[in-house]
């Protein structure tokens, strides 16, 4: 096609030409109120020079229709797995594209979309929009999209020039069952009640025959589950109790109903981290000494723990007559410390105490009892461990982890991690660590902790000696006694760190974590199981943390419940670990010997199973307001007409797009209308025409 259009390039600006085109219609006025008989010819040539001072030139383009473009848009989803919606959806494309590529002056630009990355869902609006920048406005016929409706992100549809035509699959006697977790919470306190709120929802063409009651099952780390009958379509409020610390794995599942679309999401799980509420601990110190504030500024400075702290400071031989109601002393609650709520504690500390007749021993028989049934004591020894004072001259020495010498080590002495303690988790990995042999005096650029300065010589270690001391005797021996625990520090010097003496150590960290480790906590298990997953994706880091020398593979349980074999590797002094990625997301069971962990993959609720019922209402607004409709596929796969813009895009078994008529310039060529010359003769002829009629018409007169 060719188009003829002017062109104007004037030599002086547009004011300029208009003024002067303004004083000659003054003079050619003029000339016509005296009669002069060349008026129109002088009135021609000041034409022909204000022309000529524009400088016209004539455009010559020659254009070409352009293609249409049609996106053909195809959800693959895995909501489009369902029931036989990707069978729908490659029958659907296939003839779709069969059909534009039929018609004359059509390009189709193909998308398929994903799922979106972290549980995002299926990200329709991102690819429509990323379709539509990629090609130009003016070309796009219309937009069709193959998908089930359930558009995550349908507010970032763009406004499409053209029609908007949504195909949906599935089928309208489609139903589906779900459970929907609507609270949960990250933290509960261990044996105390929690509550998760979550409801069983019944979506699209729902037969009568399914009933409105739901059978309900719950498990917490797939262990002892429970079998509740709840009503469809109301919110439940449904209690929990967490009976030990850590990641706790709560499962609920939906009992299949036959003819429902989809037990994906039948099945939701919760992680819930358990913790204890507010640890009480007992602090019990001897004569007041420089390390006493160690214990209570350690305990103070966590706010999740309850200190209950008594300092001895007038034992019954201590006799200097004066009243006691003159004393500013709180008397020591012996009965109602050791025997009425001792079972509230979780630790008892002893520091530097000694048995001078405060306690009587019952009492003892009690506290040693109270470890037995689950309790935890800490003896923290000075001196008089050594002497017939001891602790362990008194009941409480039937489970003391070593026996005393009687001997007091008073000599500088650098304590150090056993081959044993490296492996154990209260003593592995703690910043600075010397090396279990002696290092030689000069060695100066080894790890180095500070020096303490007395130790209680121990004998006959019963327990686990994670530390050593001066002539490499025990410092440091953890036991389990019954069900609870006991610690032996071997020295009262565990404050020199604190103040920095001889470049100092890690007196928090350790102290830290020997009493964490007496309560049981799961991160100071020696022999443990327990997996990290690496957000974002399906892999895990499975780690093993144990005192042996080797491991056996874990045994890994996948949610179809077949099982692999994972060989672990050590990667520290007892910690073994290996990366696995599963297949799909779901519940995994971890299990190595006595020991088992419960880990969650994926989403505890996929996003793409939340809304399963093919529904358009999602997209209804990009559908309105680009003049578009949508189709169910189940009627068959739809006609393509083209239609104008403004009229109706979609009637019973077809679906229009809307011609552009773009045209793109092949070839422009510009000239002007005359040579500058050509113009300036013509002006002269034209004035000297006018003198010449001027004065023959004077002649004449």
């Amino acid at each position: 096609m060719n188009g003829l259009s002017i062109l104007f390039a004037p030599l002086l600006p547009w004011p300029v030409i208009w003024a002067a085109g303004a004083v000659a219609l003054v003079l050619l006025a003029l000339a016509l109120w005296r009669g002069l008989r060349g008026w129109a010819l002088r009135g021609l040539a000041a034409l022909v020079l204000l022309v000529a001072i524009a400088q016209p030139s004539l455009q010559r383009e020659e254009s070409a229709a352009l293609s249409n473009i049609v996106l053909l848009i195809d959800d693959r989803s895995a909501s489009q797995e369902l029931s036989d919606r990707a069978a729908q959806t490659d029958r659907t494309v296939a003839g779709l594209q069969a059909q534009l590529d039929a018609m004359p002056n059509v390009e189709t630009r193909r998308v398929t979309v994903r799922d979106g990355a972290d549980n995002a869902g299926t990200e329709l609006g991102a690819a429509l929009s990323e379709a539509l920048a990629a090609e130009p406005r003016a070309r796009v016929a219309g937009a069709l999209v193959v998908t089930d409706g359930q558009a995550h992100d349908a507010q970032l549809a763009p406004d499409l020039p053209a029609p908007l035509q949504v195909l949906l699959t599935g089928h309208r006697a489609d139903w589906d069952r779900r459970l929907v977790i609507q609270t949960a919470p990250a933290f509960g306190i261990i044996g105390e009640q929690s509550s998760i709120r979550l409801k069983v929802e019944d979506q699209g063409d729902v037969p009568a025959r399914i009933g409105t009651t739901a059978k309900l099952t719950i498990s917490i780390d797939g262990k002892d589950p429970k079998t509740y009958d709840v009503n469809v379509g109301r919110d439940l409020e449904l209690p929990l109790t967490l009976e030990h610390g850590g990641q706790n794995v709560v499962q609920f599942t939906l009992a299949p109903v036959e003819g429902e679309l989809t037990q994906r999401n039948n099945v939701a799980t919760v992680q819930i981290n358990g913790v204890r509420d507010r640890l009480r601990v007992l602090l019990v110190s001897g004569e007041p000494h420089a390390g006493e504030r160690t214990w209570r500024n350690l305990l103070k400075s966590d706010a999740a723990v309850d200190l209950v702290h008594f300092t001895i400071l007038r034992p019954p031989e201590k006799q200097d007559g004066v009243p006691v109601s003159e004393l500013s002393l709180i008397a020591f609650p012996t009965q109602e410390l050791f025997v009425d709520k001792i079972d509230q504690f979780d630790l008892i500390i002893f520091d530097r105490y000694a048995a001078r007749g405060i306690l009587p021993s019952s009492y003892f028989e009690n506290i040693k009892q109270y470890v037995e049934r689950g309790g935890a004591i800490l003896v923290a020894a000075g001196p008089e461990y050594a002497t017939v004072e001891s602790l362990y001259q008194t009941p409480l020495g039937a489970i003391m982890p070593a026996r005393p010498t009687g001997r007091v080590l008073s000599e500088s002495f650098l304590p150090r991690p056993t081959d044993l303690g490296l492996r154990h988790p209260v003593t592995a990995g703690l910043t600075g660590a010397p090396p279990v042999a002696e290092k030689s005096a000069d060695d100066d650029k080894a790890p180095h902790w500070g020096h303490w300065l007395r130790q209680v010589e121990l004998s006959d270690p019963k327990g686990e000696v994670v530390m050593s001391g001066a002539e490499g005797k025990p410092l440091l021996v953890l036991s389990r006694e019954g069900k609870g625990r006991v610690a032996l520090l071997a020295s009262d010097q565990a404050w020199l760190w604190d103040r920095g003496y001889d470049g100092g150590g890690p007196q928090l960290e350790l102290l830290r974590r020997i009493a964490h480790w007496e309560m049981k906590e799961p991160e100071l298990e020696e022999e443990a199981l327990f997996a990290t997953i690496d957000p974002g994706t399906l892999g895990m880091t499975i780690v093993r943390r144990s005192m042996a020398k080797d491991v056996p593979p874990v045994t890994i349980t996948l949610p179809d419940g077949t099982t692999q074999q994972l060989p672990l590797s050590e990667t520290a002094p007892g910690r073994f670990t290996t990366k696995w990625t599963a297949p799909e997301a779901g519940l995994y069971r971890l299990k190595d010997g006595d020991l088992e962990r419960v880990v969650a993959m994926g989403p505890a609720s996929p996003r793409e199973f939340e809304h399963t019922i093919a529904s358009a209402d999602p997209l209804a607004k990009a559908i309105a307001a680009s003049n578009g409709a949508a189709t169910r596929i189940e009627d068959g796969v739809p006609r393509i007409r083209e239609v104008s813009a403004g009229r109706k895009s979609a009637g019973a078994g077809w679906i229009g797009i809307t011609p552009r008529n773009a045209r793109t310039t092949t070839d422009i060529r510009v000239q002007p209308v005359l040579p500058a010359w050509a113009w300036l003769v013509l002006a002269a002829l034209l004035t000297l025409s006018a003198w010449l009629v001027e004065g023959r018409g004077a002649r004449r007169r």
